[in-house]
């Protein structure tokens, strides 16, 4: 039975970007949403009703968030699962993802592990926790290889191309709690957000996504790539739901290979940077279908409305200020174009300050737009 009824409250641990717009989906349905965040006064908070200031893995303020609400979720995976556990024994409050999923999905390792124990193609792996670890793993993968933190890294942090053990030591410290993978050799960068409601799963068509310095930068909607690939990206990473225990929408980022081979990044058991151009570009946003998917209520249309576009607002220059923006009423004047400001209050050096989408009738076009809103954006 679905939990979706007018007046249900849902909590969510972090209060960023992603918790501002699930609050912005979850309004029209008539959910209030509150949000736990250690920064007062978050991005999130409003649109959400209210805000518990507390860390990630205060154990105590999650279950006093779980006492307050019909169904606990997450859009940073700094949360810990032990917290979620502890309160949902505590309240009886239900959590999706379920904190299985988050503990399989936070640590690179166990995450490729699950997978390819299930035939979900992967690079392959190795685990690092020293400097012969990873001399094996070179000389069982080859070199250079990707090297990843298996805990917290996002947006580029705690991943590195090395082609050395010292050149390792300098980025990472100590060569502990790594993991290292084959570097693969791809055409392009896709990903497919996917949902797990009461007893369905759905997915969004194919994108094609475009990273520099390991940060998304643009997403197109549908990807261009053959059929083919993207029949095989979608059979992918509907395996991976099956893998998945609990309810919500999960962002499956995907490498198709020269060879026409798809095989899973990551995944993030929450929205997705990737999925934002469903907002305007999908029948049904990836955050109401978070919301309907962990409430149990049926999950919406997938289907693009037409091509679109999507660009990150990254932040500029080298230090960070107070956040000022210009050329918003150029975005606002072209066709097709729709401008998210996330309320950050201060601007960093690559910091996601918002993103534009744009619906057009072809790619190009749709693309053309988004590159020339993301032109006129400065940052003061």
């Amino acid at each position: 039975m679905s939990e979706l009824v007018p007046g249900a409250t849902v909590g969510v641990v972090g209060g960023g970007q992603l918790g501002r717009m699930l609050a912005e989906a979850a309004s029209p349905l008539g959910i209030e949403v509150v949000v736990l965040d250690p920064t007062p006064d978050c991005p999130a908070y409003p649109p959400a009703a209210d805000q518990i200031v507390a860390d990630f893995d205060d154990e105590s303020a999650i279950e006093d968030l779980a006492d307050r609400v019909d169904v606990l979720t997450l859009e940073i995976e700094l949360a810990d699962p032990e917290g979620f556990r502890a309160a949902t024994e505590a309240t009886g409050t239900p959590v999706h993802p379920a904190p299985a999923d988050l503990e399989i999905t936070r640590d690179k390792l166990l995450e490729a592990r699950r997978l390819d124990e299930a035939d979900i193609p992967v690079a392959p792996f190795r685990q690092v926790d020293d400097a012969e670890d990873l001399e094996s793993a070179f000389d069982a993968l080859g070199s250079p290889l990707m090297l990843k933190a298996r805990h917290g890294g996002y947006d580029g942090r705690g991943n590195s191309v090395v082609e050395s053990v010292a050149e390792a030591t300098d980025y990472f410290g100590t060569l502990d709690d790594l993991v290292a993978e084959g570097l693969v050799d791809f055409e392009r960068e896709l990903s497919v957000i996917g949902s797990r409601g009461a007893g369905e799963i759905a997915t969004y068509p194919v994108v094609e996504n475009v990273h520099e310095a390991e940060i998304l930068r643009e997403t197109l909607a549908p990807a261009r790539t053959m059929d083919s690939v993207k029949e095989r990206a979608d059979a992918v990473v509907r395996d991976v739901l099956e893998q998945m225990d609990g309810r919500g929408v999960f962002g499956v980022e995907l490498f198709e290979t020269s060879d026409g081979e798809v095989l899973v990044n990551e995944i993030a058991p929450r929205p997705h940077n990737s999925g934002h151009y469903t907002i305007e570009g999908a029948v049904t946003s990836q955050f109401e279908q978070h919301v309907r998917a962990i409430l149990g209520a049926p999950l919406g249309d997938t289907r693009l409305w037409t091509t679109t576009a999507m660009v990150n607002l990254l932040g500029t220059g080298q230090t960070t200020r107070a956040a000022s923006i210009t050329g918003v009423d150029a975005v606002l004047s072209m066709a097709g174009a729709h401008l998210h400001w996330y309320g950050k209050r201060d601007v960093r050096p690559l910091r996601k300050m918002g993103h534009v989408t744009a619906r057009g009738q072809n790619l190009p076009a749709a693309r053309n737009t988004a590159m020339s809103a993301l032109d006129a954006i400065e940052f003061e």
